[in-house]
Formats: structure tokens, C-alpha cells, sequence
């Protein structure tokens, strides 16, 4: 009976947590170098790394205390990691410019269709126009949109035509999925101040039944020329079944279970989807005659190999400027940064930006881009 007693101390139960706590912080190493059409279990590793490192830091301490020898196991495990934890955790700092070159202001903001479908119907405006009020308030040269919503004349829905006044545009690039019904437009857009000489796509495949698209334009300002491109990669697209999930509202264990599975699917169909995406404006962003500047919701964290394809070749110009952990996405799942703004690294930026105000399911981030 004593052997069992040992089996069931709680300090058996914590080495057995701790195990699987330091096989899952490994794991989430792999997501940037794992292609998720070959493995398609890491990225969920990765995509939950804050809470792993965060769950595994924890536990390093309680057996510090202890005087344990699993204390080791932990630090190797942590330090294993190496620079892969500065993706999620900034030590960033503002560069200056200091020659005086030209400079660009850019944002991108996902405004989840300027809350055209509020549950509260009567205030369905009032979201829009606190969008149109921040954009005034900062005024950047160049704003990228992501689920943009345009609906054609007549409208009292008016959003193009605004923002056009608001930020005296001169010129401005759509990309839509239209809808006859309510003869409505879905999709990204690019204004800016300054004048384009340059529009274009990057096709994906299959991207009118999925509404994500990658557009650019080239912007001239003074006597350079910059390259931006507006990317929406792959959505997972919540129904109202998922929310119900994700906020607990199910209280039968069966139907929990089946939806969480059905939702777990949905996840692990995405991943391969934005991996293709990215190689694709990857290989497009490389023939680009001009620096460029992405913007986007990326619908990937920082640990995932959506971001390394960009991170290998760019710029992270929150990493690049800021401190700390930078949330970007504030739905109700806590998934942290995956709005994204990068640059060449013949490029430099400063004073970047996460609002504040919840005015949708994404923070608008914007920032100062120059040439070094």
C-alpha cells in the first residue's frame, strides 16, 4: 500500500504536468520552421506558446522553491528557446532620424466591416463613426483597411466616400467580393495622401469564397518611391455555434465535445491555407523594384511560419520600435499580436502605435517609416 501512496503524492502528479508542460514548450518552437500541411498539430502548440511559456515559467518557480532538480529541466527547456521568445516579447527601441529622410506614416486596421452588423441594430453607426473620428484624429499618410465594407449608391451606410473626406485623399485601391443582394462590397482597400503610380494584385487561390486578398500600390512621396501591400490572409471564420463555445454557454458535455472537434477541424484546415498565402506574397514582395512596407492581419501569431516567412526577409516594426507584448487582436479569444507591419531593412520606423479603444474585433496599428 505504500508503493501506492507514492504513486498518488502530488508531487507525482506535478512531475507528470510538468513533463508534458516542457514537451509542449518545445513544440511551440517548431511552429515557425514546421510547414502545416506536414505537421498540422504544431501550430497549435505554437499558437498557444504565451500560455505554455507563461504555464512553464510558473512552474520553474514553484520548483526553485522546492530545491528541486526539475528547476533545470525548466531553464534548459526555456533556454532552448533563444531568440524565438523576443518574436512574442519586444525589447524594441525608437529609431531616430537622424538624416532627416522621407518619412511615411502608415496604419492597418481590420475594422470588421465598421460594425455593419451590430446586434444592437438602432446604434450600428455608432461604431463607424468612432472609426472615422480616431482616423481624424491621426491622420496617417497611408491606411490599409482589412474586411472593408463598401455598399454601392444610394447608401446611408457611407463609408469610401468619408474616409476619402476625412483623410483628403488623392488616391485610393479595393479589392471586393460583391454581393448582389444589397448590392454589397466585402473585401481590403489602401487610401493615401499621396499620389499612386502603381496597382496590383497578388491572387490567391480560391479567394472569392473566402473574402481574403493581398492588393498594392506604389506611393510616390518627395523623391521616393515605397511599395505597400494591404494583406488579409486566411480567416477562420466563427459562426455563432464557435462563439457559443469559446464563451461557454454549452452546458452538454456530448455537443461541447462535437463542436470543439468540428472547431479544432476548421483551425487545422486554416493553417496550410495562410502558409500558401504568405510564399505567395513572399515571392512577389521579392521582384519589387521599390522598398516596401506590409500591412496586415496576418491571423497568425508570431510563433507561427506565416510570420517567419515575412520575419526572414523584413522587418517587424513593433519589434523594431517597441516594448513588450503588443496585442493586437481583441475578439474574444486571447491570441495576442497578429496584425502585422513590416518594412525592408533598407527602410527604418519609429513611434509605433496599438490603440487603445476597442472600436472592433482588431486594433488599429500604425507607425513612421523612413529610409536609414
Amino acid at each position: 500500500m505504500r508503493w501506492i501512496k507514492k504513486i498518488f503524492h502530488w508531487r507525482f502528479f506535478l512531475g507528470i504536468l510538468s513533463f508534458f508542460a516542457i514537451i509542449s514548450l518545445l513544440l511551440s518552437y517548431l511552429g515557425p520552421y514546421s510547414e502545416p500541411k506536414i505537421n498540422s498539430f504544431v501550430p497549435f502548440f505554437a499558437l498557444g506558446y504565451n500560455f505554455i511559456v507563461l504555464g512553464n515559467t510558473l512552474l520553474l518557480l514553484f520548483w526553485i522553491f522546492l530545491q528541486s532538480k526539475w528547476k533545470w529541466f525548466f531553464i534548459i527547456a526555456l533556454l532552448l528557446g533563444g531568440t524565438l521568445h523576443f518574436r512574442s516579447f519586444s525589447f524594441g527601441s525608437n529609431a531616430t532620424n537622424n538624416n532627416k529622410r522621407t518619412e511615411l506614416h502608415v496604419m492597418s486596421y481590420n475594422v470588421r466591416l465598421f460594425d455593419l452588423y451590430a446586434s444592437d441594430r438602432k446604434n450600428n453607426y455608432l461604431k463607424k463613426e468612432k472609426i472615422f473620428q480616431f482616423l481624424r484624429d491621426k491622420q496617417p499618410e497611408v491606411v490599409c483597411f482589412q474586411e472593408f465594407y463598401k455598399q454601392d449608391k444610394p447608401t446611408k451606410f457611407v463609408t469610401k466616400d468619408s474616409i476619402i473626406q476625412i483623410l483628403h485623399s488623392v488616391d485610393s485601391y479595393e479589392r471586393y467580393s460583391h454581393r448582389i443582394t444589397g448590392r454589397q462590397n466585402f473585401g481590403v482597400a489602401i487610401f493615401s495622401k499621396l499620389p499612386i503610380i502603381e496597382k496590383g494584385n497578388v491572387t490567391f487561390d480560391n479567394q472569392e469564397k473566402s473574402f481574403n486578398y493581398c492588393i498594392y500600390t506604389d506611393i510616390v512621396k518627395e523623391q521616393d518611391t515605397f511599395r505597400i501591400y494591404n494583406i488579409h490572409l486566411q480567416s477562420i471564420r466563427f459562426n455563432e455555434d464557435e462563439y457559443e463555445l469559446i464563451d461557454n454557454q454549452i452546458n452538454d458535455s456530448e455537443e461541447k465535445q462535437t463542436r470543439l472537434l468540428k472547431l479544432m477541424q476548421k483551425v487545422r484546415k486554416a493553417y496550410p491555407l495562410r502558409a500558401k498565402q504568405a510564399i505567395q506574397v513572399n515571392k512577389h514582395i521579392q521582384n519589387s523594384p521599390y522598398p516596401v512596407i506590409v500591412c496586415g492581419d496576418f491571423n497568425d501569431t508570431p510563433m507561427s511560419y506565416v510570420y517567419d516567412q515575412f520575419s526572414q526577409q523584413l522587418t517587424d516594426a513593433f519589434r523594431n520600435t517597441s516594448f513588450g507584448i503588443g496585442a493586437t487582436y481583441a475578439g474574444k479569444l486571447p491570441i495576442g499580436r497578429i496584425d502585422y507591419i513590416f518594412h525592408s531593412s533598407e527602410l527604418d520606423s519609429r513611434d509605433f502605435n496599438i490603440q487603445e479603444e476597442e472600436l472592433s474585433d482588431h486594433y488599429a496599428i500604425d507607425c513612421t517609416v523612413f529610409k536609414k
